[in-house]
């Protein structure tokens, strides 16, 4: 009977004299079962002949066969369910589009037969006969043209900016073109109007073209 003792690695007295074991070899990956190129047409005929019932198995591995045959069918039905998903997508975007294209050009339809009345107008005034009209009646018809332009740009939300002179003057709605002094305004309010602004709904389009009074030498 041999008196060899092996080292107990649990006991601190023979832990240090613990025996090498033979290193573990590195395994190359694309030797592994499954790595190389022809796995997935081989899983995918495993998956034909499962759902066929061509699959020969052994009586033990029915249970396995049965839950590859049912993640198969989940499978198919999870990828039916995207398929639809990605077409009631695409329908959408082109409804959407459709849709987008229609509305813009309602609005534009909107817009010009709004204003053809004021072409209508202008011919009116073109046809008039030169001898029997009179600078008086030309500024009332021109006056009547812009009231009319006016009106149908309110029907679209256009709104004015029509300072008047004294009023204080608002960075945003007033470009202050020059500051020109004039008798009765105070420093920083409108001295005289250039041109009038406009607003679409709250956002200013063009802000009204103002002078505005300068400070007093010797103000603060």
């Amino acid at each position: 009977m041999s008196n060899d003792t092996h080292p107990n690695p649990t006991d601190p007295d023979t832990a240090d004299q613990s025996e090498s074991y033979p290193e573990i070899p590195d395994v190359d990956p694309s030797t592994l079962p499954g790595d190389d190129d022809d796995a997935p047409a081989r899983y995918e005929t495993i998956r034909q002949l499962a759902q066929s019932g061509e699959l020969e198995f052994a009586p033990e591995d029915e249970e396995i066969v049965a839950a590859l045959k049912d993640t198969i069918a989940q499978r198919d039905e999870h990828h039916a369910k995207v398929i639809r998903a990605i077409a009631d997508l695409q329908n959408y975007q082109r409804r959407a589009s459709n849709n987008e294209r229609e509305s813009a050009d309602m609005a534009r339809r909107g817009v010009v037969s709004s204003l053809i009345p004021l072409i209508d107008q202008f011919e009116m005034a073109l046809t008039q006969d030169p001898e029997k009209v009179t600078g008086e009646s030309i500024i009332q018809g021109v006056g009547m043209i812009r009231d009319e332009f006016l009106r149908v740009l309110s029907g679209y939300g256009v709104s004015q900016i029509a300072p008047q002179i004294g009023d204080e003057f608002f960075p945003g709605d007033h470009e202050a073109m020059m500051q020109q002094p004039a008798e009765g305004v105070e420093p920083g309010h409108i001295s005289f109007v250039m041109s009038t602004g406009y607003k679409l709904g709250e956002r200013v389009v063009r802000p009204a073209k103002v002078g505005v009074a300068p400070k007093q030498e010797g103000d603060a």
